[in-house]
Parts: C-alpha cells; structure tokens; sequence
C-alpha cells in the first residue's frame, strides 16, 4: 500500500512540474522584430574607424538599419537612421569629406510595409545621439523616450546653450541610468554600454528563438572592428568604450546571443535570414 501510496505523489509531482511548464510557455510573452533601413553610408575615409591609421586609404559601405519590437505590452523603436531631408535621387557628401550618405524613403512610407503607423508605438530609444541614429527621432513625439541620463543631457541638458534639435520635439522622457527591461519580462533590454558617447545603449530582444539577439547600436561599426577590438577616433571616451566592449561580450555569451552589428550590410542580410524563419 505504501508502494502505490508513493508512486501516486510521484506521479502527481511530475504532472505538477508538467502543468507548471506548459503555464511558463503559453504565458511567455510573444515578440516579433522587424529590420528597416534608415540610410545608405558609404564611409570615404575609414581611418576615423580606428585610434590610429590602421585604414588609411580604405573606404567601405554601411547600412543604417532601425528595428522595431512588437510586444503585447506596446510596441518600440529603436534607433532612427539618417533625416528625412537625405531621401533625395543622388546621395549626399556631406561638407567632412568622410561621408556619403543617402536616405531610401521617408519612416512612414517605411511603417507602411510592415503594416504600423507613427502613432503605433508606445516606446522610443536609441542607441546613441549621433546624427545617423537621430534621423526621424521628432517623429516620435507621442512616444515615452527612454534614453540615458547622462545622454539626454548632453543633447537636451539644462545648462546646454545649444541644443540638439534632431531630438527637440521629444517631450515625453524616461530618463535611465543603468540596463533597464522595457517590459518587466526579460525579452526586451536595454543594456548600458558606453564610450562611443557618454550613454550609448545597446538592445537585448528574445524572439523565443534558438539565439536571442543583440543589436550592437555603434559599440562597433563593422566585423574587423569587433575583433580587432577598434575604437573610432571621434569616440567620447575609448577606455571605457573597450570596458563596454568587455562587457558586451561576456553578455552576449553568458545568453548565447546572436550579435548584430547594426551598421553590417552582411549582418542585416543575416538577421533577415533569421526574421523569416520565425
């Protein structure tokens, strides 16, 4: 009798755990990534890429993709490509002579392809405030931005007699100091990487995929970047910018995350390898 006694609770514990699990995953949220193109950078002079003349006489070609996270709880953007103003027939050489630029069409047009309007997210952030990440950034005015602290103040600070106006029309701030979930559930991080400016950010987004992925933001520009481990020259600081890269790897292998260097037209090609199999 007690034989039967203990095989029953054995049974019932494991169709307990059974249960338990089949709960996790129906209750998991379900998070969808799309790949949009900001730009077209064709980088004329690719020693500004490195510290020193490592590519001297290089020149190489960038995307500028954007990406949008669709989750039950709202949607986000992250990133915003070039302005507007570069959707135009020839590309730009703007006056620093390093780069060629050219927008493919405007973000509404874009949203349209992938079936959202502007007024569809409830989230915007950026991996940094450079100009080709800023692009249609006052688009999302109806959005809550979640930018670093430290970040916003060097566009938007107080005591700035000049500011950014790429970001001006961002009124609705969530200003971070640190990683922050987006959700509370873990499938959409924002992680504090600093160094290329004084609150770069990179995105942590689990699709309930193989590999969750990783967009890089700027941490790095290109493969050989990553590993040689190369800081650009107009870097804000480049000792914390190779701590920030530390620490991205170690991340990125502690989730077994699939890295995407968001300026890599081979890695855009790869991600949208990855989108379509989901």
């Amino acid at each position: 009798m007690k034989k039967i006694l203990f095989l029953f609770l054995a049974i019932s514990v494991v169709s307990c755990k059974k249960s338990e699990k089949k709960v996790e995953e129906v209750s998991k949220p379900k998070v969808k990534l799309h790949q949009l193109v900001g730009g077209s950078i064709f980088v004329k002079k690719l020693e500004v890429f490195s510290q020193d003349t490592t590519y001297t006489g290089q020149t190489k070609q960038f995307t500028d993709a954007y990406y949008v996270i669709e989750h039950p709880k709202g949607n986000l953007m992250w990133d915003a490509g070039l302005p507007e103003q570069l959707v135009m027939p020839e590309p730009f050489d703007e006056p620093s002579g390093v780069f060629r630029i050219q927008r493919p069409d405007s973000l509404a047009n874009q949203l349209k392809t992938i079936g959202f309007k502007i007024d569809d997210f409830k989230y915007f952030a950026m991996s940094h405030s450079h100009f080709d990440h800023t692009g249609h950034a006052n688009y999302m005015k109806d959005a809550t931005w979640i930018v670093q602290e430290n970040e916003y103040n060097s566009v938007l600070g107080d005591t700035l007699k000049t500011k950014n106006p790429a970001v001006a029309e961002l009124k609705n701030v969530k200003k971070i100091n640190g990683d922050y979930d987006v959700f509370g559930d873990g499938t959409v991080v924002i992680k504090y990487m600093p160094g290329h400016t004084v609150g770069h950010q990179v995105l942590y987004v689990d699709l309930g995929l193989e590999k969750p992925i990783l967009l890089t933001g700027d941490l790095y520009h290109f493969e050989e970047n990553r590993i040689n481990k190369g800081v650009p020259s107009f870097n804000y600081d480049a000792k914390q910018t190779l701590e920030s890269m530390d620490k991205f790897e170690d991340f990125a292998k502690e989730k077994n995350a699939e890295v995407i260097i968001q300026h890599s037209p081979e890695d855009f090609k790869k991600l949208e390898k990855i989108l379509s199999k989901k």
